[in-house]
C-alpha cells in the first residue's frame, strides 16, 4: 500500500509506504555513534519477524542523511546490507567510530 501524501526529496517528490514511514522514524532516533540491528528496529515495530522488511525499506531509503540507515547492521554485528554498498557502509560507520577500517581500506 502506497502512501498517496506526497513526501519531498530535493524537488522532487517521494511517495513512501505508511510501513516506511514507521521504520524511517525509528531509524532516525539512533544516536550517532550507536548501531541497531535491523531486527532491533522490528521489534520496534511490534513483530521482530519483520527484520527483512525493515531492510528493503531501508535500501528504499529517499533521505539517507536524515533517516541514518547505515547504522542498522545484522543480529549478529555484522554490517549487513547497504544500497550503496558494504565500504561505503564501513566508512561511514567508521567515522562515526563505530568500527576500525580495514587495512586496506583508508
Amino acid at each position: 500500500m502506497t502512501d498517496t501524501r506526497p513526501r519531498m526529496k530535493g524537488r522532487r517528490r517521494v511517495a513512501v509506504t505508511p510501513f516506511q514511514q514507521r521504520v524511517y522514524a525509528i531509524v532516525e532516533r539512533i544516536p550517532r555513534g550507536e548501531v541497531r540491528s535491523y531486527q532491533w528496529v522490528a521489534r520496534q515495530l511490534g513483530n521482530p519477524n519483520l527484520a527483512r522488511a525493515v531492510g528493503q525499506a531501508l535500501h528504499r531509503n529517499p533521505w539517507p542523511i536524515r533517516v541514518p540507515c547505515h547504522r542498522v547492521v545484522r543480529a549478529d554485528g555484522s554490517l549487513g546490507g547497504y544500497a550503496w554498498g558494504p565500504a561505503k557502509k564501513r566508512r561511514l560507520l567508521a567515522q562515526e567510530r563505530l568500527i576500525k577500517p580495514r587495512a586496506h581500506q583508508v
